[in-house]
């Protein structure tokens, strides 16, 4: 038989699955963390392919979801986040010349918008948008079926969209991003801010608060709580009201731990959309929903991509 390799790549953790070529459910999925003493991390990135590799069956092709910036035409990582030495690394030359079998590298989040699109909410539609909103935000965009990179793969960073110029100083350092007003750490620091100014909250005197301690009191009707996840729903809504003016899809889906507080995000991202928006027509035929593959998100974009190397 015939197999394709996934890989998900994070600070924290490396994961690999192998995936029958006519089918999305792995056959065998390994995790291992990112970082361990007297190994470097590719070192334990090559340990992980060779723990799940099948000596005996043909491997068609590796695909591999990074964070951070990656060049996918060269296949090389541009840098990631929390990751130390991995700036200009060569990966698809290394992983290819190791194990002799044709290798692409993308994006997580925007592996994650391919992977929604072949495989989850987003099937059936041509023209796709993607927003995790998590730690970060980010996402990706599909095209007439195609995910867009740009020139050199660095499309999609949907998370960097100007909201405010006068917001919040993004992760990035530049000033009043999206990420900065809507993703959960951005939330969960202005109800604590809030808090400092006197707002009454079910969340005072509670230490390190996280977004997830917003939803639950937000869900119980804690009012500064209700109003994080409006400010944020306002940021969102209105930014995607600048996406669909620019690639006019047919369905958005948000995807992300912040998305699971379902519609205490959704309404007012709706609400936002829809006073942001030059003509109601961009609603037409339109869906806004929340993504469907769970925490496999990534690992089945990396499986996307490998399925591409063979097609193209």
């Amino acid at each position: 038989m015939k197999y394709y390799i996934a890989i998900d790549i994070g600070g924290t953790q490396l994961r690999a699955a192998v995936y029958p070529e006519n089918g999305n459910q792995p056959i065998n999925i390994r995790k291992i963390l990112t970082q361990h003493p007297g190994e470097t991390p590719l070192e334990r990135l090559f340990g992980l392919i060779d723990s799940v590799w099948l000596k005996d069956e043909t491997i068609i092709s590796i695909g591999v979801a990074v964070p951070g910036p990656v060049d996918p035409y060269a296949g090389v990582i541009i840098e990631t986040p929390n990751i130390r030495g991995w700036t200009d690394l060569p990966m698809q030359k290394y992983l290819q010349e190791r194990y002799h079998v044709p290798v692409a590298l993308g994006n997580d989040a925007n592996l994650a918008a391919l992977a929604e699109w072949r495989f989850g909410a987003g099937q059936g539609h041509k023209h796709l948008i993607y927003i995790t909103v998590s730690t970060g935000i980010g996402g990706g965009v599909i095209v007439d079926n195609h995910l867009l990179l740009g020139q050199r793969g660095l499309a999609g960073e949907l998370g960097h969209f100007t909201v405010d110029p006068d917001g919040p100083v993004c992760g990035c350092g530049k000033r009043g991003h999206l990420e900065a007003l809507a993703s959960g750490p951005s939330m969960a620091r202005w109800v604590e801010e809030q808090i400092r100014q006197g707002a009454p909250s079910s969340l005072k005197g509670k230490s390190a608060i996280t977004a997830r301690d917003v939803s639950e009191a937000a869900s119980q009707g804690d009012e500064l709580a209700l109003a994080a996840f409006q400010r944020a729903g306002w940021a969102l809504g209105r930014t995607i009201a600048d996406y669909l003016h620019i690639f006019n899809p047919s369905i958005v889906i948000i995807g992300g731990g912040v998305s699971q507080s379902g519609n205490l995000l959704l309404d007012p991202v709706r609400e936002s959309i829809k006073e942001h928006l030059m003509s109601p027509h961009y609603l037409d035929n339109f869906t806004l929903t929340t993504a469907s593959l769970g925490d496999d998100v990534v690992l089945m974009g990396a499986l996307a991509l490998a399925h591409q190397i063979k097609t193209s």
